[in-house]
């Protein structure tokens, strides 16, 4: 039996080429190596920002380096995100805070600063844009890259290409990120959550199928609890098992999300990485625990969905033209409404005064499991709110919500409870 040739691979710390077996470089003596049969054959890429807002803040206050570190609220608010350090203890992102100060009471908490956050991922994302155009941007903090055929340009392999752009980041930027490498970008996300923090993991075409068999269906793009939920009381909880199924079978029960369960648990996946496919919309939305039908207490959840999508909106440097509200029934059904505004907005107070008398028409006694509100039609964040000269109020408005968000930045998100009682 003929023995598999070794793998190539390369040294994450000086990019010198290495083969498999050996443990560490031998060029610069560091163990960070990695190897795979199709390394310099794959060009697909998602890069992400490890633990991200608590980096930046880390990096900004080195006696927070070895500490627990909180981004989020008040007792009554929630985590943001969090540090490694905490995760070890058992915090978690959207864990109530008093609850993260349950698990890890020694925790250093920070307010987030979302202007401060978006212009380092602004930075990262140059550091990309400075590799390929085909940069497609999923949030603040991560990206997908297409470098197949950049070989020539920068004189090595995708994959050197993206360890040197990993090394860039952590030397100029201050903070680490890791990366995912496949062939598409279904495996190239997965494959950057799997070594974090500073990880580099690798898929290829080859292994996809026996990598993505032993996996929960969760694990496919798409599959949200409810429906994971829905495949379980089908009697489908591993990815193996859609791997066995016909592509007809699967879209007789589940239409078009079928179709996409049989192509990705085979890996096979041919979205293209597009510059052009940024966000069309921003968002917010919260699944309650039991129904609600009662208008007052629907209009009183609108709110804090508001000044989120308001925080989201302002810290992506974008505007929206149009106030979209979403609502689930009980029973599934999704309803929509929108407006679209004379002028872009990235205020919480227009997106309410919008939004709550939307709600207020749907509100006629059905039970509702689901309430979202959100902002599309996006452009420059510069042209939003213009001063109103035919409505004076609106303009003290908007004036008073950017002065109160300077309250916050500096403060605290507690320091000023906006609340309804802001509307006049």
């Amino acid at each position: 039996m003929t023995e598999a040739a070794p793998r190539p691979g390369f040294c994450r710390d000086c990019f010198t080429a290495v083969a498999e077996g050996m443990t560490r470089c031998p060029a610069c003596n560091r163990p960070r190596l990695v190897f795979h049969s199709e390394i310099h054959d794959l060009g697909i890429a998602h890069l992400d920002c490890d633990a991200f807002y608590a980096s930046v803040e880390k990096r900004d206050n080195p006696e927070l380096l070895d500490k627990p570190l909180i981004i989020g609220g008040g007792k009554r608010g929630v985590v943001s995100t969090c540090c490694y350090i905490a995760r070890i203890r058992g915090v978690r992102s959207a864990m109530p805070m008093f609850k993260a100060l349950q698990a890890c009471p020694e925790a250093v908490v920070i307010r987030p600063d979302m202007e401060k956050y978006a212009r380092v991922g602004r930075e990262v994302r140059q550091m990309m844009r400075d590799l390929t155009p085909l940069v497609e941007p999923l949030s603040i903090d991560e990206a997908f890259l297409d470098l197949t055929g950049t070989e020539r340009l920068h004189h090595s392999a995708p994959a050197i290409t993206m360890a040197k752009l990993q090394a860039r980041v952590e030397k100029e930027i201050g903070i680490t990120v890791s990366v995912g490498l496949s062939y598409c970008k279904f495996l190239a996300k997965i494959a950057s959550d799997m070594d974090k923090p500073r990880g580099f993991s690798v898929i290829g075409e080859a292994e996809a199928p026996g990598f993505l068999a032993t996996k929960p269906v969760s694990l496919i793009w798409g599959v949200g609890k409810a429906f994971e939920q829905k495949l379980t009381r089908d009697g489908i909880s591993r990815i193996s098992q859609l791997q066995k199924m016909d592509e007809s079978d699967l879209m007789a029960r589940y239409g078009s999300m079928g179709r996409r369960l049989w192509r990705l648990s085979r890996g096979l996946d041919d979205r293209s990485v597009s510059s052009a496919n940024v966000a069309k919309s921003i968002s917010a939305e919260t699944t309650f625990l039991d129904d609600i039908f009662d208008a007052a207490e629907l209009e009183r959840r609108l709110w804090p969905l508001c000044e989120k999508v308001a925080e989201r909106t302002k810290a992506a440097g974008v505007s929206g033209q149009t106030v979209v509200l979403k609502l689930k029934t009980a029973d599934f059904k999704t309803r929509t409404r929108s407006v679209t505004l004379p002028d872009p907005t990235q205020l919480a107070e227009v997106i309410y005064r919008i939004g709550a008398p939307l709600l207020a028409k749907e509100a006629d006694g059905t039970a509702f499991r689901l309430l979202g509100i959100g902002l599309s039609q996006l452009g420059e964040g510069e042209l939003a709110d213009p001063p109103d000269m035919l409505d004076p109020a609106a303009t003290r408005r908007a004036t008073a919500e950017r002065a109160m968000d300077k309250v916050r930045a500096r403060f605290g998100a507690d320091a000023i409870i906006k609340g309804r009682g802001i509307r006049k």
